[in-house]
């Protein structure tokens, strides 16, 4: 009864826009950090004194090179996925891949797809979002939302637009999202600038502490730093969160495609000479 209700309010809302609203201008937001093709790869770590880097995963970001219209607009089509790998799949195995598809001109996604893997724990939903209309419709809800609401994918590549060359240490700025039929609103707080060695190379960088949400996984509502290049791509390089005994990282180790020259990269990284 339950989803027969949701159906049929959902074809209530798309035919007649029931919030009232009329559609107004969609936003303009220049972006000059990434582009279709940028492909990003990522290793997964535990790492600790006792064990060094221990690799737990790896994770992919791309932006695929074929624009996709929703809604008769172009759209970024953007996949980010994770996979356990070694012997992390024995006790906690992780397939998880997420889609989005947000709006080149607004940076606004129409529709968002999630299926989550994660030990025995799953999770499939799709989400329209009627953004001239303030609705997010999902597989069991249909929510009002504010205008220009994000998903967990959009919101990072939409940070990455941001103008924060007049933001100073310890300045924060809010990000909002729509996640499991929720608004959350985060809050991302800049550190400064510091010169970051990773498998890429040597890179200096912003630092953040992005605030997350509380619960199974997180106690501290700012557990996490992220650190981004600085240039003009705000490629993240690396993020680390504080576990019990050592932290558990996400290292950039792959790029592609991207859309303006590394001019953050301060020291390459060296090729292998044969002998």
């Amino acid at each position: 009864m339950k989803k027969h209700l949701l159906f049929i309010l959902s074809f209530l809302f798309l035919i007649t826009g029931i919030s009232g609203n009329q559609a107004q201008p969609y936003r303009e937001v220049e972006n000059k950090a990434f582009t279709h093709g940028e492909k990003l790869t990522f290793r997964v770590y535990y790492h600790s004194l006792l064990t060094g880097k221990v690799t737990a995963g790896e994770a992919k970001l791309e932006v695929k090179q074929k624009a996709v219209s929703k809604n008769g607009r172009d759209t970024y089509h953007i996949v980010g996925s994770g996979q356990s790998k070694g012997a992390f799949n024995l006790f906690f195995k992780v397939d998880d891949r997420f889609e989005s598809f947000v709006d080149r001109q607004a940076m606004i996604p129409w529709y968002f797809i999630r299926r989550t893997r994660e030990g025995g724990y799953k999770k499939d939903d799709e989400v329209t979002f009627r953004q001239n209309n303030g609705l997010a419709i999902s597989r069991n809800a249909v929510k009002r939302i504010p205008e220009n609401t994000q998903d967990i994918l959009s919101v990072f590549y939409y940070a990455r637009t941001l103008d924060i060359s007049d933001v100073k240490p310890n300045e924060s700025f809010p990000l909002s999202f729509f996640l499991d039929d929720s608004l959350y609103v985060s809050k991302i707080v800049y550190l400064g600038r510091e010169v970051v060695k990773t498998e890429v190379g040597t890179f200096n960088c912003l630092k953040f502490k992005p605030m997350v949400i509380k619960g199974e996984v997180f106690s501290e509502p700012y557990p996490m730093e992220l650190w981004i290049t600085d240039d003009e791509n705000r490629l993240p390089v690396m993020v680390k969160s504080a576990v019990i005994v050592g932290s558990v990282n996400m290292e950039l180790i792959e790029h592609e495609g991207l859309r303006n020259p590394l001019t953050s990269l301060v020291k390459p990284k060296k090729k292998k000479t044969g002998n």
